[in-house]
Order: C-alpha cells, then sequence, then structure tokens
C-alpha cells in the first residue's frame, strides 16, 4: 500500500518556479488565514482534541513551508514518509482523521481564491492527491502501530 503511494506520488509534476514563487509569496499570509479559519469551526475541538489548536496552528505553518520545499525539490518518497509520520504523529496527540480532510479543503479553496490561475492548476494536484489517500494514509498508521510505539508515539 505504501508503495502504491509513493507510485501515484510520482506521477505528481514539479510545478514550475513562477509557480513556486506565486506560492512562496503568499504562504504566510495563507497559513494564518488557514488558521483563521479553522478557528471559527464549530467543530474544532472534535477535529483537533482538546488543548490543541496552538499545535494545528504550528502544523498549519509547517504544512506551508513543507509544501514549498516540495514544490521547489519534489521527492514523492519524503512526501509519503513525511505524510505517514504527520498522521501517526499527530493522531497520537488526539487529532481526528477527519481534521485533515477539513484542513486539505479549506487550503483548496484559499489557493484557488488568492493564487494566480496557473499557480493553482500547478500545485493543486498535490493537495488532491493528499486528500484523495487521506483513507489510505490512515490505514497505514494504523496497520503500523507498532512502528509508532517504537518512535514513542503510543499506539492508538
Amino acid at each position: 500500500m505504501k508503495e502504491r503511494l509513493v507510485n501515484t506520488a510520482s506521477e505528481l509534476v514539479q510545478p514550475s518556479q513562477s509557480a513556486v514563487q506565486a506560492f512562496s509569496q503568499k504562504r504566510d499570509q495563507l497559513s494564518a488565514k488557514g488558521n483563521q479559519i479553522m478557528g471559527e469551526r464549530q467543530d474544532l475541538e472534535k477535529l483537533l482534541g482538546p488543548g490543541n489548536v496552538r499545535m494545528a496552528e504550528d502544523n498549519n505553518r509547517n504544512f506551508a513551508r513543507f509544501m514549498e520545499s516540495m514544490f521547489l525539490e519534489y521527492d514523492p518518497k519524503v512526501l509519503v514518509e513525511t505524510v505517514l509520520w504527520v498522521f501517526r504523529a499527530y493522531r497520537s496527540h488526539g487529532f481526528q482523521t477527519t481534521y485533515w480532510a477539513a484542513n486539505l479543503n479549506i487550503w483548496v479553496g484559499m489557493i484557488n481564491q488568492e493564487l494566480p490561475r496557473e499557480t493553482f492548476e500547478a500545485i493543486y494536484p498535490f493537495y488532491n492527491w493528499l486528500i484523495v489517500n487521506i483513507p489510505i494514509f490512515v490505514k497505514l498508521t494504523e496497520e503500523n502501530c507498532g512502528d509508532c510505539s517504537s518512535e514513542g508515539i503510543p499506539a492508538h
């Protein structure tokens, strides 16, 4: 299943330098706006677990930087391994699997509104790939709970 993720991630095309520049210029603004939108959700605590708002805000800022790094020097294996690590780590803190769908949909809406059309079209496939593969990330991180405890992450 993990190999399938890497294979499908390998089909993503690294965005052009101009698309990366457009994203980079708005990166901090997008993560701040994403935090604001997420923070206004009535179901926020249900998505994050109690006391995790700051962690979610940090995640959004780190996510923006991570995506920028992927757009600059794309590596499908790094993408897959990082996403799996994030799922294990954040779920161990009480984040629900529905958090990622909610947050990624916010990101898609923001990049669609805030970035030029050609930039959106260049980077949207990465966000779509993440959204489409949420069930696989969940399954892999549930199957590998033995790995979680060896990484200092309690089993779910």
